[in-house]
């Protein structure tokens, strides 16, 4: 597929957040087309996060659009954009320390649950179904993911890099068709950094999902990127490939200095 041709998924035209009198995003636009890796950097600050948190619905824009597959979403709600599609992992594992594995998988698949409690009570009909749809995808993703040595065990046992891959898990297990990661390798070591950036390349080669990638690791992000936006005090300053980021002036002098140049 050809990242890009067609018409994009998202669209953020012009957007403006600010907490009082501070802009945390001041005028963004972009788009994220085709199954695109779209990686957004910057300083800590730059509304980066700020900016994921607009487009899944947690923060409302003050001006501007977010568009969707054409349709705006910048006035509805989490949930009704996560129906829609948009999935995604935060900076901070958000799991159920309490419950296994394959648990914390299937809760990610309550949003598309149509059974009255009554059906899930007695266990039959639609709910019945809609158990055994999920555990298919909570096994599914087990396997993509290369964790079946930890399926049954709880959650809060396990070690950090394991939590973060099922943190991703759980993201997939909504079947997105755009998938927000927020420093998916924040706190990994060498080895499970390899593991994710693994996994988030097949992401897009085998489902095809279109990804947007936070992350510092500026190794990672640009050899998996296909482009990058630049944002620095909540203003983009760039955007591009990786390779005319990494030389771009303004950049270099904003950001990232001489690691940009040496990062391969």
């Amino acid at each position: 597929m050809d990242n890009s041709g067609g018409e994009p998924i998202l669209r953020l035209n012009d957007i403006h957040l600010a907490f009082g009198g501070v802009k945390a995003i001041n005028g963004v636009t972009g788009e994220v087309r085709g199954n695109e890796i779209f990686g957004i950097i910057g300083p800590n600050g730059a509304g980066k996060t700020s900016t994921l948190n607009c487009i899944n619905g947690f923060y409302r824009i003050q001006s501007g659009d977010i568009l969707f597959e054409g349709k705006s979403i910048a006035r509805l709600r989490p949930d009704r954009i996560a129906r829609l599609g948009i999935s995604r992992t935060f900076q901070n594992i958000q799991l159920y320390t309490g419950l296994t594995v394959v648990e914390n998988l299937m809760a990610a698949r309550h949003l598309y649950f149509k059974s009255l409690w009554v059906e899930g009570a007695l266990y039959f009909g639609r709910a019945h179904r809609e158990e055994i749809r999920t555990r298919e995808v909570g096994e599914e993703i087990i396997g993509f993911l290369e964790l079946e040595r930890w399926r049954k065990s709880v959650v809060a046992a396990l070690p950090y890099g394991v939590r973060k891959r099922i943190d991703l898990g759980r993201a997939l297990a909504q079947r997105p068709k755009l998938l927000l990661l927020d420093e998916p390798m924040a706190g990994m070591n060498a080895g499970e950094k390899e593991d994710m950036t693994r996994f988030i390349l097949s992401v897009r080669k085998h489902a095809r999902t279109p990804i947007i990638l936070i992350e510092h690791d500026m190794g990672v992000v640009m050899n998996v990127t296909d482009r990058l936006m630049v944002l620095n005090f909540g203003r983009k300053i760039a955007e591009g490939t990786p390779d005319e980021i990494r030389h771009d002036p303004e950049v270099i002098k904003a950001y990232l200095g001489e690691e940009l140049t040496t990062a391969a």
